[in-house]
Protein backbone atom coordinates (compact mmCIF):
# COMPACT_ATOMS: atom_id res chain seq x y z
CA UNK A 1 0.00 0.00 0.00
CA UNK A 2 1.30 3.31 -0.90
CA UNK A 3 1.42 5.97 2.16
CA UNK A 4 3.16 8.73 1.00
CA UNK A 5 2.35 11.15 -1.97
CA UNK A 6 6.07 12.66 -3.20
CA UNK A 7 7.68 15.15 -5.87
CA UNK A 8 11.24 16.33 -6.43
CA UNK A 9 11.69 20.25 -6.37
CA UNK A 10 13.66 22.46 -7.80
CA UNK A 11 14.14 24.58 -4.76
CA UNK A 12 16.90 24.92 -1.96
CA UNK A 13 15.41 23.23 1.29
CA UNK A 14 14.79 26.53 3.03
CA UNK A 15 12.81 27.48 0.42
CA UNK A 16 10.79 24.20 0.00
CA UNK A 17 9.90 24.81 3.65
CA UNK A 18 8.67 28.20 3.09
CA UNK A 19 7.02 27.14 0.17
CA UNK A 20 5.16 24.12 1.51
CA UNK A 21 4.38 26.39 4.52
CA UNK A 22 2.39 28.72 2.07
CA UNK A 23 0.88 26.20 -0.23
CA UNK A 24 -0.47 24.30 3.09
CA UNK A 25 -1.76 27.99 4.29
CA UNK A 26 -3.86 28.15 1.01
CA UNK A 27 -5.31 24.85 1.34
CA UNK A 28 -6.54 25.63 5.04
CA UNK A 29 -3.89 24.09 6.45
CA UNK A 30 -2.21 25.38 9.71
CA UNK A 31 1.57 23.94 10.86
CA UNK A 32 1.33 22.36 14.58
CA UNK A 33 4.52 21.01 14.35
CA UNK A 34 8.03 21.09 12.84
CA UNK A 35 10.52 18.66 13.48
CA UNK A 36 13.89 19.33 12.66
CA UNK A 37 15.21 15.50 12.59
CA UNK A 38 18.86 17.11 11.36
CA UNK A 39 19.03 18.99 14.58
CA UNK A 40 17.36 16.55 17.02
CA UNK A 41 19.87 13.18 16.04
CA UNK A 42 22.81 16.04 16.39
CA UNK A 43 21.96 16.70 19.55
CA UNK A 44 20.25 13.81 20.94
CA UNK A 45 23.03 11.33 19.23
CA UNK A 46 25.76 13.72 18.21
CA UNK A 47 25.58 12.38 14.91
CA UNK A 48 25.12 14.10 11.65
CA UNK A 49 21.86 13.74 9.37
CA UNK A 50 21.13 15.42 6.15
CA UNK A 51 18.15 18.51 6.04
CA UNK A 52 15.21 16.92 6.95
CA UNK A 53 11.81 18.08 8.62
CA UNK A 54 8.94 17.09 9.38
CA UNK A 55 5.85 19.15 9.34
CA UNK A 56 2.62 18.14 11.37
CA UNK A 57 -0.43 20.00 9.33
CA UNK A 58 -3.97 20.30 10.11
CA UNK A 59 -6.94 21.37 8.85
CA UNK A 60 -9.40 23.01 11.66
CA UNK A 61 -12.61 21.81 9.78
CA UNK A 62 -11.65 18.58 8.84
CA UNK A 63 -9.92 17.38 12.28
CA UNK A 64 -13.10 18.63 13.73
CA UNK A 65 -15.42 16.52 11.22
CA UNK A 66 -13.35 13.48 12.22
CA UNK A 67 -12.81 14.33 15.77
CA UNK A 68 -16.92 14.05 15.93
CA UNK A 69 -16.84 11.09 14.17
CA UNK A 70 -14.53 9.26 16.09
CA UNK A 71 -13.26 9.99 19.27
CA UNK A 72 -9.55 8.43 18.91
CA UNK A 73 -9.18 9.92 15.32
CA UNK A 74 -6.31 11.93 17.28
CA UNK A 75 -4.04 9.28 17.31
CA UNK A 76 -4.02 9.46 13.81
CA UNK A 77 -3.67 13.39 13.62
CA UNK A 78 -1.91 15.62 12.23
CA UNK A 79 -0.95 15.13 8.47
CA UNK A 80 2.47 14.64 8.31
CA UNK A 81 4.25 16.43 5.02
CA UNK A 82 8.29 15.56 4.82
CA UNK A 83 10.57 17.52 3.66
CA UNK A 84 14.31 16.60 2.85
CA UNK A 85 17.45 16.21 1.00
CA UNK A 86 17.98 12.66 -0.14
CA UNK A 87 21.44 10.86 -0.65
CA UNK A 88 21.63 12.24 -3.92
CA UNK A 89 21.61 16.15 -2.81
CA UNK A 90 17.73 16.28 -4.19
CA UNK A 91 14.89 18.29 -2.55
CA UNK A 92 11.75 16.01 -1.72
CA UNK A 93 8.82 16.83 -0.50
CA UNK A 94 6.14 14.06 0.29
CA UNK A 95 2.92 14.29 2.30
CA UNK A 96 1.07 11.08 3.94
CA UNK A 97 -1.77 9.89 2.00
CA UNK A 98 -4.82 10.27 4.33
CA UNK A 99 -7.03 7.84 2.78
CA UNK A 100 -4.78 4.91 3.32
CA UNK A 101 -3.51 5.98 6.41
CA UNK A 102 -7.73 6.15 8.06
CA UNK A 103 -8.93 3.46 5.73
CA UNK A 104 -7.71 1.89 9.36
CA UNK A 105 -10.87 3.40 11.33
CA UNK A 106 -13.51 1.73 8.94
CA UNK A 107 -16.23 4.29 8.68
CA UNK A 108 -17.60 5.66 5.53
CA UNK A 109 -17.93 9.50 7.59
CA UNK A 110 -13.76 9.46 8.02
CA UNK A 111 -13.10 8.10 4.66
CA UNK A 112 -15.14 11.22 3.25
CA UNK A 113 -12.62 13.74 4.75
CA UNK A 114 -9.83 11.67 4.24
CA UNK A 115 -11.04 11.70 0.77
CA UNK A 116 -10.99 15.77 1.09
CA UNK A 117 -7.58 16.16 2.51
CA UNK A 118 -5.99 13.79 0.45
CA UNK A 119 -7.11 16.12 -2.48
CA UNK A 120 -6.01 19.27 -0.27
CA UNK A 121 -2.11 17.46 0.29
CA UNK A 122 -1.99 16.58 -3.29
CA UNK A 123 -2.88 20.02 -4.51
CA UNK A 124 -0.05 21.49 -1.93
CA UNK A 125 2.69 19.11 -3.26
CA UNK A 126 1.52 19.66 -7.06
CA UNK A 127 2.16 23.63 -6.02
CA UNK A 128 5.53 22.95 -6.10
Amino acid sequence: MKYGYSKKVDLSFDEAIEKVISELQNEGFGVLTDIDIKKTLKKKLDVDFRPYRILGACNPPAAYKALMTEEEIGLLLPCNIIVYENKENEIIVSATEVDALLSLVGKPEINAVAQDIKKKLHNVIDSL
